[in-house]
């Protein structure tokens, strides 16, 4: 039985324009922390080597230190890493695994899979790792069909095929040229021409149906994007010729969040404050909410208080504008409220006035009525 490490879409390098500043220098040193996290669990678990299934690099036009950094990172490792390009940092002319740089400095241990060939692991006898890298940004054809057929590098060798993409039936655009073959993909598996298909892109663990688990998406090690199912994961895969154990092992922390609050008064809103106050690990949490209600100015200032205090830990924290739908409704205990008087209190009546209609004018005389509520308690 042999252990290796399954990961892909490191995207080291991505520029995460959402985030603030200060979030978004510890979300890119995160993607290489991660890196060392995975070496570390290698040598815990005993694996003979590890594959990259993709996107390694968020593109091939990262600033040099984002390479110099991959390059330490990669250093971490005492065992054969082998990457495999992908589409977002593809084996083109520019690809930064070209580079006389790259070439310098990267270890004696990490193995760039360039064409679709059988790589016999070293201290891993009768294992084998193929892969097809993508050559452009815009694939033409199956990028793992090739590799089932490669020649094997010795009689009897387990095959771990590394393939970047979508699986067929797992899109919806039926018209890309790029899609992988799943009926293909399983009859190579049922007949021994790979034992495993570690596979890329999909930023969400994944198990390709009918494989009987020996084809996955490993997903990403640090979480991108909203919409991801269960990110910050890798898979440790111990093969045989007849068994196949894949468990996941987490090593990533961010988290996106998307959620909807329907408020409509002080009670709401404190439970709105609850939830954000319940998030476990703020700094690493990114989050967009959804809005929905009426809200007096008393439970609008409550409201913005909570959520100023909470940007304050949070990753980030905004307002979901496309599904927000939330009126500012002043009511008499609210202006009541308000110890103003002259231009003050006039303005205020004719903001009031103004909030009441619709449109453009009405939402910036409903803001302003908030702010002048603030301001004045």
């Amino acid at each position: 039985m042999v252990k290796f490490i399954h990961t892909a879409d490191w995207h080291l390098g991505m520029q995460a324009h959402f985030l603030p500043d200060e979030a978004r220098a510890r979300f890119a040193q995160d993607r290489f922390e991660a890196v060392r996290r995975i070496a570390e669990l290698a040598r815990e678990e005993g694996c003979a080597f590890v594959v990259v299934a993709g996107d390694i690099f968020d593109s091939n036009h990262v600033d040099r230190q984002v390479v110099e950094k991959a390059v330490d990172a990669l250093s971490s490792f005492t065992v054969p890493v082998f990457l495999l390009p992908g589409n977002h940092d593809p084996f083109d002319p520019s690809s930064v695994c070209r580079t006389a740089e790259w070439n310098k400095r990267k270890p004696a241990n990490v193995v760039v899979l360039e064409e679709a060939a059988a790589v016999p692991v070293p201290g891993a006898s009768g294992m084998e790792v193929v892969g097809f890298p993508w050559s452009s940004k815009h694939q033409l054809g199956d990028p793992v069909v090739s590799c089932y057929d490669a020649a094997s590098s010795a009689d009897g060798a387990l095959r771990v095929v590394v393939g970047h993409g979508i699986v067929d039936e797992l899109s919806h655009n039926t018209d890309d040229p790029s899609l992988i073959a799943a009926a293909v993909m399983r009859e190579a598996l049922q007949s021994g021409k790979a034992q495993y298909i570690a596979l890329g892109d999909r930023h969400s663990v994944t198990e390709i149906s009918g494989t009987d688990g020996r084809a996955y998406y490993s997903g990403t090690p640090v979480s991108t994007d909203y919409g991801e199912t269960d990110p910050n994961d890798v898979l440790l895969v111990a093969l045989d010729t007849d068994v196949c154990n894949v468990e996941r092992r987490t090593v990533g922390a961010w988290a996106f969040d998307r959620s909807s609050f329907d408020l409509n008064g002080e009670e709401d809103v404190t439970v709105l404050e609850q939830w954000l106050d319940a998030v476990q690990s703020k700094q690493t949490t990114v989050v967009k909410l959804a809005l929905q209600g009426t809200l007096t100015l008393a439970a609008s200032a409550m409201l913005e208080d909570a959520l100023e205090r909470s940007q304050m830990t949070f990753a980030s924290l905004n307002k979901w504008e496309r599904q927000a739908d939330l009126v500012v409704a002043p009511d008499d205990a609210d202006l009541a409220s308000l110890d103003v008087s002259g231009y003050v209190r006039e303005a205020l009546e004719a903001l009031r006035k103004e909030a009441a209609g619709s449109g453009e004018e009405a939402v910036v005389a409903r803001d302003s009525l908030n702010l002048l509520y603030r301001l004045a308690r």
